[in-house]
């Protein structure tokens, strides 16, 4: 993996924490609204760290491949999993 590897665990473990923390909402019964927004907000951390991930997929993997084959054939992959990722 080329991503900064120091941002993506702080990004990570900032969404964990968060996680921990909804958990404990849940448990101590606070209200729906509240528990979605920090929900969302979780994601968005996500999300933040997979556009970095992908990004570094693109600047190095993609654009070091050795042949225009392997090219083709990355930029197919990243194609893929975004079509799971976008349904």
């Amino acid at each position: 993996m080329q991503a900064d590897k120091t941002k993506i665990n702080r990004l990570l473990k900032t969404a964990r924490g968060q996680l921990d923390g909804i958990l404990r909402m849940v448990e101590e019964d606070r209200y729906c609204l509240d528990i979605s927004q920090q929900l969302m907000a979780t994601e968005a951390i996500l999300n933040k760290a997979n556009k970095e991930i992908l990004t570094a997929h693109l600047k190095s993997c993609v654009k070091h491949a050795k042949t225009e084959a392997e090219q083709e054939e990355k930029i197919d992959e990243l194609i893929s999993m975004l079509g799971k990722i976008l349904k």
